[in-house]
């Protein structure tokens, strides 16, 4: 069942974001870089506060996993090793209209009539035709048959150019032909007429736009790895180091005879260079610029954080002391140059991943497949995200990595459709075993109690932190109604986010700013918070704009210093608060000494 899109919502959360300091486009002073997204003062604490829970969660709540932290440059034979270098890649498809990016998979495939064209002529150049009886359909033909031109004519402004669009369902005929029509005009017939129509049915196609009609271009792979260079770069950094002549010198240093070595050379000059070198004087460039190119070397921006965690798997085996089965989790930033990076902060280029490679011995791989997915799930419940929006997809076979035994998708119904939040895959020791094929070092796990050795197996639940965010801030925008200080009805913007994750945990106002003995009390107020939860302090507007603010911000509990909090109207009440609910609007007198006890209660 697919998830109904709904754009409007999705914009307003998008415009929320940005407004209240939760994230902005990154350098967008500057236009903006696609894929790339920057975390306000709001959107930096909720996006700790989730990565704290996971971390408090998935390591500091169990014994039988520890963390780590690894490198984001990465060594090519990590990737190598691990697959990346050789299939790491997508297909993608460029539209011939507007030239927008597509990935191969995410085409939804289509139904209905393909319009061909076999070219299109100036409008004003298909009228003298036509007015000079030229039958216009001869330059559909292939080869166009010969045509009487008078002399110094000249051939009529054209372009015979075959192209085809496709109608269907959510695209009328109309609107296929001037996507049509649009491709001409890109290509130089400013008011194109176009000529030798044809139709036909098609089924389940994937070749066309799925949003103007138009052709795709054939399929083509992508490499999704970020490559960089290690070292002292210059900009001479793609040659070599070349030799240099004796002190006193003169000629070219390319010439024989010279020795020692000073700066560089451009590889197609080396190669002139090499070939006027004896053999001994070769093998010692060669030697210092082995030496250079391990100053200078590639590398690659990590495309996930597992990697680091299996070539780290028997140095943390042994300090750890664990016994099977147990993890080693991280939290890191990975890049992908993704294709087309769409959906806010869902798809990005740049993001972080929270990870665990959880180790065990073969026979318990499908059981603890089973058990992470409910762990993760439960986690998703814990931070806000009801059951009924998360969706279990048992990847089919044809689907899965050829390592994997089993893998679930976690997905939730985002405004813009159902997409997946995590992985859990049951890996077998595919990872572990390459590393240790490939680095000629032992990854084995020796069993004392059978005495045995082998490589274990490992289950896999990876979750995206940016997406994990996006989803928390999704499921808690919502609009209701609440009274103003006159008691009229008004809309009211608010994210109900869990007061684990919320952002500042609680807002405190004194009722009136330019009542000194009110401010004073709230400012104690948050002193006596701040070491326990981070809070905001507001003496700005009527209370009921205050409360709006914080609302549309997410935070869970208000407290208001008012008169009865100095006990001038009831001195029972005397250093007493109203702490509100932001969710249900109550309100309840509590002891200012109760305060921490209270909020921690409820927050945690």
């Amino acid at each position: 069942m697919s998830t109904p899109i709904d754009t409007q919502r999705m914009e307003k959360i998008v415009s929320l974001c940005k407004r209240r300091g939760f994230i902005f486009q990154s350098s967008e002073i500057y236009g903006g870089l696609n894929g790339a997204w920057d975390y306000g003062p709001l959107g930096v604490e909720l996006k700790r506060n989730l990565k704290n829970y996971w971390w408090r969660v998935m390591v500091h709540e169990r014994d039988d996993v520890v963390g780590m932290d690894g490198a984001i440059l990465t060594h090519p034979a990590v990737l190598e090793a691990s697959g990346h270098l050789g299939g790491f890649s997508d297909q993608f498809v460029d539209c011939f209209v507007t030239g927008k990016r597509f990935r191969v998979d995410e085409i939804q495939p289509q139904s209905g009539i393909v319009y061909r064209f076999a070219g299109a002529l100036e409008r004003d150049a298909l009228a003298k035709l036509q007015g000079e009886g030229i039958n216009v359909d001869l330059f559909s033909q292939d080869p166009i048959p010969p045509l009487r031109w008078t002399t110094g004519r000249e051939r009529p402004p054209g372009l015979r150019l075959s192209f085809s669009v496709l109608a269907t369902s959510a695209i009328s005929p109309k609107r296929a032909k001037t996507t049509a029509m649009e491709f001409y005009r890109r290509r130089g017939i400013a008011d194109p007429v176009l000529f030798g129509e044809r139709e036909a049915g098609v089924e389940n196609t994937t070749r066309y736009n799925p949003e103007n009609g138009s052709l795709l271009t054939e399929p083509r792979s992508f490499n999704l790895m970020f490559e960089t260079q290690t070292g002292a770069l210059d900009e001479h950094s793609s040659g070599r180091v070349m030799p240099a002549g004796p002190a006193g010198a003169t000629g070219t240093p390319s010439e024989p005879g010279y020795s020692g070595y000073s700066g560089y050379v451009a590889q197609d000059e080396l190669v002139k260079f090499d070939s006027r070198l004896t053999s001994s004087q070769k093998q010692t460039v060669d030697v210092k610029g082995t030496l250079e190119a391990e100053d200078t070397a590639l590398a690659y921006l990590r495309p996930e954080t597992a990697q680091s965690i299996f070539v780290q798997f028997k140095n943390i085996l042994e300090v750890s002391r664990k016994k099977l089965p147990f993890g080693i989790a991280q939290i890191g930033k990975a890049f992908r140059n993704e294709i087309n990076p769409r959906n806010f902060t869902f798809r990005s280029r740049e993001f972080e991943q929270m990870e665990l490679e959880y180790f065990c011995r073969p026979e318990e791989g499908m059981e603890l497949l089973e058990y992470w997915k409910e762990e993760r799930l439960k986690f998703y419940e814990n931070i806000g995200i009801p059951r009924s929006k998360l969706h279990v997809l048992t990847v089919p076979d044809e689907e899965r990595a050829f390592y994997s035994k089993g893998t679930y998708d976690i997905e939730y119904d985002f405004p813009f459709g159902r997409q997946e939040l995590e992985g859990v895959a049951y890996r077998t020791d595919y990872d572990l075993s390459r590393h240790q094929q490939e680095s000629g070092k032992s990854l084995e796990y020796f069993d004392e109690e059978t005495k045995q050795r082998f490589v274990p197996h490992v289950v896999e639940p990876s979750a995206g932190v940016d997406r994990t965010v996006l989803a928390v801030i999704c499921e808690a925008y919502s609009e209701d109604e609440a009274p103003d200080e006159k008691g009229k009805m008004e809309k009211r913007i608010v994210l109900r986010f869990h007061p684990r994750v919320a952002p500042i945990k609680c807002a405190i106002f004194p009722l009136l700013k330019n009542k000194e003995s009110l401010v004073a009390k709230a400012k104690e107020i948050v002193g006596l918070l701040r070491p326990h939860m981070p809070v905001f302090y507001d003496e700005s507007g009527a209370i009921g704009r205050r409360y709006r603010r914080q609302d549309e911000i997410g935070t869970p509990f208000g407290v208001t210093v008012d008169f009865e909090t100095l006990g001038e109207r009831d001195a029972a009440l005397r250093d007493t608060v109203t702490l509100r609910d932001r969710d249900s609007m109550k309100q309840e007198r509590v002891p200012i000494g109760d305060l921490v006890r209270i909020l921690s209660s409820r927050i945690h």
